[in-house]
């Protein structure tokens, strides 16, 4: 409708985004104090028509995306110009969101694959924004790759509907606990887990991240690191755990390899980087494996330890990429060979970075530590020593190459101080960045809310049965 005034799309998108912040505030308050809560469309009750639940889990996600999502339009402000805002990036965004909204709050699996479908088709949207050849290059491995988990994905919903014949996820859960069906439901699980872990880069499909996330504006690249990997984590863990508990189980071996071969594939990628967005992108996937590990060790402690672990992700991730294009800004240059005296050009900067490397190496007091101590407690807990020990390496590994980034990038002198971009940090920039950061340490510092409610979260999953009763208030389940 406003094609035509581009000037005012930055004005119409970044307050909804704040509304939104409020909105998913007060329902994640809501559920929190009331249980899950189910809307349904029109009449067509559960199982037949399509219903939105959300839980505590849900609207978590949903807030830390509009939180997310909010820090990345004001960024925006700052980084995305008239040509830009012409091709469309908040609508673009705000289409985006859309769909990581919908997925995390609809309760019908169908749904959630149309909600797929539309944040896919938004990020091809972003992606080649610009239209430069190594967008299109990197869009095209993008595509073909989450193409094919989308196909997946549709045929093994297909696969769903013949087996219990809803699409519901309420109805499916009652049903796949209540029946002894000799359907193949490790081949159904099976598919989900492809599926899913292609759209969570996940190895041994993590190639195409690395490959396309470096390409597009950096609003963007903290956009899809932030939320695009976690709404395939998200869907994984509420088909596994809460439709398919038995199949997860029987899966839990194989998930453990690959979180194992996911985090340490992501880190040691990550240290043979010398493009700092190539370097985030493979600690992106390093932190997909150690969600995955929640997911394989399961029980309480390993979801809540996976769910805070995302939550964490969301926001520093995205803060990481936004911290890379403010050091590009800096310096004129995203290399690490050709970065340098940060330092001196920006004490605060500097202070700044060294917090959010303290914490994506999930060291104290930041918001990085305690999913990782939870995770490693729920590890030795099951006997699972290697699953703890790669969470270590991994974390270990990860705080050598955020430290050969500092010692290159902020403590070396610059090669030549008198040819860099000397640009300062706008307020546009500045402010997300800032707010990102006090929400890292405000969450390590005080973690005892979030350790709370991801327990809590964990806990519905686990056994859904206030779930269930928002959807079948009446018997519980449909015959």
């Amino acid at each position: 409708m406003l094609r035509n005034r581009t000037q005012w799309h930055a004005w119409i998108a970044v307050p909804g985004l704040m509304l939104l912040v409020l909105v998913d505030a007060a329902l994640l308050y809501r559920v929190a104090g009331g249980g899950p809560v189910t809307m349904v469309m029109g009449r067509w009750l559960p199982p037949f028509g399509i219903a939105f639940s959300v839980d505590l889990f849900g609207a978590a996600m949903a807030l830390t995306a509009a939180i997310v999502a909010l820090a990345a339009g004001i960024y925006a402000l700052a980084e995305i110009g008239t040509s830009g805002r012409r091709y469309g990036f908040f609508p673009f965004l705000m289409l985006l969101l859309a769909g990581v909204s919908g997925a995390f709050l609809t309760g019908d699996v169908f749904n959630l694959y149309v909600w797929f479908e539309v944040l896919l088709i938004s990020s091809f949207g972003l992606l080649i924004l610009g239209s430069e050849r190594e967008q299109i290059d990197g869009a095209l491995k993008y595509a073909v790759l989450n193409l094919i988990a989308t196909t997946l994905f549709l045929v093994s919903v297909g696969y769903l509907y013949a087996i219990f014949g809803t699409l519901n996820m309420a109805d499916i859960a009652i049903k796949a606990r209540a029946s002894g069906s000799t359907a193949p439901m490790m081949t159904l699980a099976g598919l989900f887990l492809l599926a899913f872990g292609m759209k969570a880069a996940a190895f041994p499909v993590n190639f195409w991240l690395p490959a396309s996330y470096h390409t597009p504006r950096i609003t963007v690249s903290a956009l899809f690191a932030g939320l695009l990997t976690k709404v395939g984590v998200y869907a994984l863990i509420r088909v596994l755990v809460m439709l398919l508990p038995v199949e997860r189980t029987e899966l839990g071996p194989m998930i453990t390899v690959v979180a194992i071969a996911t985090m340490l594939a992501g880190v040691l990628g990550a240290l043979g980087s010398t493009d700092i967005r190539r370097l985030l992108g493979y600690i992106v996937i390093s932190g997909i494996g150690t969600m995955l590990a929640g997911v394989a060790l399961g029980g309480a402690d390993g979801l809540s330890g996976a769910i805070f672990y995302v939550l964490h992700s969301m926001v520093l991730m995205t803060a990481l990429y936004l911290l890379a294009g403010q050091a590009a800004r800096l310096c004129g240059s995203f290399s690490l060979a050709s970065l340098g005296g940060l330092y001196r050009r920006s004490g605060w900067f500097a202070g700044l970075s060294l917090v959010l490397f303290f914490a994506v190496s999930g060291l104290p007091p930041f918001s990085g530590f305690w999913p990782k101590v939870v995770l490693v407690k729920a590890a030795l807990a099951a006997g699972a020593w290697w699953i703890a020990a790669a969470i270590l390496l991994a974390g270990f590994l990860t705080t050598i190459a955020f430290g050969r980034v500092f010692l290159l990038a902020y403590w070396r002198p610059a090669a030549d101080e008198g040819s860099a971009v000397q640009e300062p940090i706008r307020w546009q920039a500045g402010l997300p960045l800032l707010a990102l950061t006090i929400l890292v340490v405000g969450f390590g510092v005080f973690p005892e809310r979030l350790l709370q409610l991801t327990h809590a979260a964990a806990a519905g999953i686990e056994q859904p049965s206030a779930y269930l009763h928002s959807v079948f208030p009446q018997a519980g389940g449909t015959q």
